[in-house]
C-alpha cells in the first residue's frame, strides 16, 4: 500500500530544552510539484526527539510543525495536531506514549503509528521496528500502522542471535547471558545532568532485579523463547554502546566454530544498509585498526549515525566464542531507528536523512 498517511512515533526519554513557538515551521519552500510529508514532534524537547528532529529538519519531503511552547502540554492541542500531521513524533514515557496513541480519531484510518517506548514491544496486534530481523519482517513494516521501535540494548542483543537461532546454530530455549555499557545519554534528562555534573560514579552497572524491561522483546524477537540474564551498565560517556553475549560451543549446534557463527551473520545481513558484520577474530580486528591501542573496543566511535556493527572473537580451542555489538544507543538503539522506520512505512528510501 501506498502510504499518504499521518505517522506517529513514540519516543521514551525527555529534556527540559526547547524550541520556537511558531506554530510551523519548514525546512525548504513547499514545492508546488509534491506535498510534503508534516511531521509533528510531540515532546521535541527531550532527548530522543532532539536528535529525531536533527536528522528531519533539513530534508525536503517533510515540512516539521510545532506546537507554540506554552501549548505543548496542552492535550487539545496535541490531539489536533496529531491528527494534522502526516508524521507524528512523541517523545514520552511509556503511559503517555499509550494515551497519545489512542488520540488518533476513529475515522483517521490514515495515521501510522512509530512507537519508541517499551509499551507495545511485544503486543501482538504492533509490528517489531526491526526491519533487519528477516525479508518477512521488512515487508509486514511497509504495510503496517503500528510499529514499536526497539529498545537500544535488544537492538545488540537480538541482532546478534537471531540469525543464529533462524540458521540453527543456537538452540531455542539456550539460557544466554548479556553484558552491555552505554552511554549516559539513554538515561535521559536525569542521568545526563548527573554525569555532566562534577559528583557521579565513573562506571555504574545496574538492573540487579534480574527484570529490566528490555527482558520481554530480547525473549520474544531473538526466538530463543527464554529470558536472558542481562547486566547492563553505563559510564563517564555521552553516546555509544557495545553489547557482548558470550557462548560456550557445548550450548550450539554439535560441529559450530566461529568461522560458521561468523558465516551465518555474514549471509544474514548481505545488503544491509546499516549493519556490517566486521572481520573475523581479534587478530583481524587487531589488523584493520579497529581496536583502540590495539586492544580496546571503543564504544562511542558510532556516535551519530544509525550504524550497527557486530563482531565475532572465537577460540575454537577454548569451545568458546564472544559476540559483539557495537551501535549507538541514540542512533540505531533509538531515534536512526525511528526515522529508518519513518522512511520504510512512508514508501521512502531507507536511508534518507540517515
Amino acid at each position: 500500500m501506498k502510504f499518504t498517511s499521518a505517522l506517529i512515533l513514540l519516543a521514551s526519554s525527555s529534556t527540559a530544552f526547547g524550541f520556537s513557538q511558531l506554530s510551523t515551521s519548514s525546512s525548504a519552500p513547499q514545492s508546488a510539484l509534491f506535498a510534503k510529508f508534516k511531521v509533528f514532534i510531540d515532546g521535541e524537547a527531550g532527548t530522543t526527539g532532539l536528535q529525531v528532529r536533527e536528522r528531519l529538519e533539513k530534508r525536503e519531503d517533510l515540512e516539521i510543525i510545532s506546537a507554540p511552547y506554552e501549548l505543548r502540554k496542552d492535550e487539545d492541542t496535541r490531539k489536533s495536531c496529531i491528527n494534522e500531521a502526516d508524521a507524528v513524533i512523541l517523545c514520552l514515557p511509556d503511559a503517555a506514549s499509550i494515551e497519545a496513541a489512542s488520540w488518533v480519531e476513529e475515522d483517521n484510518d490514515r495515521t501510522v503509528i512509530i512507537d519508541a517506548s517499551t509499551a507495545f514491544r511485544v503486543d501482538d496486534n504492533w509490528d517489531y521496528g526491526f526491519p533487519e530481523l528477516s525479508k518477512e519482517q521488512r515487508e509486514s513494516l511497509t504495510k503496517s500502522k503500528r510499529i514499536a521501535n526497539p529498545g537500544c540494548y535488544p537492538t545488540g542483543f537480538i541482532g546478534l542471535t537471531r540469525p543464529l537461532v533462524d540458521a540453527g546454530i543456537i538452540p531455542e530455549g539456550t539460557p544466554l547471558t548479556v553484558n552491555a555499557i552505554s552511554g549516559y545519554s539513554g538515561g535521559g534528562k536525569g542521568l545526563m545532568e548527573l554525569y555532566e555534573g562534577e559528583d557521579h560514579e565513573p562506571w555504574a552497572g545496574y538492573g540487579f532485579s534480574l527484570a529490566h524491561k528490555h527482558l520481554p522483546e530480547m525473549a520474544e524477537y531473538s526466538r530463543l523463547g527464554k529470558k536472558p540474564i542481562f547486566q547492563p551498565q553505563i559510564a563517564t560517556f555521552v553516546q555509544g554502546m557495545v553489547v557482548h553475549v558470550p557462548l560456550h560451543y557445548d550450548w550450539l549446534k554439535e560441529g559450530t566454530t566461529g568461522e560458521d557463527i561468523h558465516a551465518a551473520l555474514s549471509k544474514h545481513y548481505e545488503g544491509s544498509n546499516f549493519i556490517t558484520v566486521m572481520p573475523l577474530g581479534e587478530g583481524a580486528i587487531k589488523e584493520a585498526g579497529l581496536l583502540e591501542r590495539g586492544a580496546f573496543l571503543r564504544p562511542d566511535t558510532l556516535a551519530n549515525t544509525n550504524k550497527m556493527e557486530l563482531f565475532v572473537f572465537p577460540n575454537d580451542d577454548a569451545g568458546a566464542v564472544l559476540l559483539a555489538a557495537r551501535l549507538d544507543n541514540l542512533g540505531k538503539g533509538a531515534s536512526g531507528a525511528a526515522v529508518q522506520n519513518l522512511n520504510i512505512a512512508l514508501g521512502i528510501e531507507e536511508t534518507t536523512g540517515l
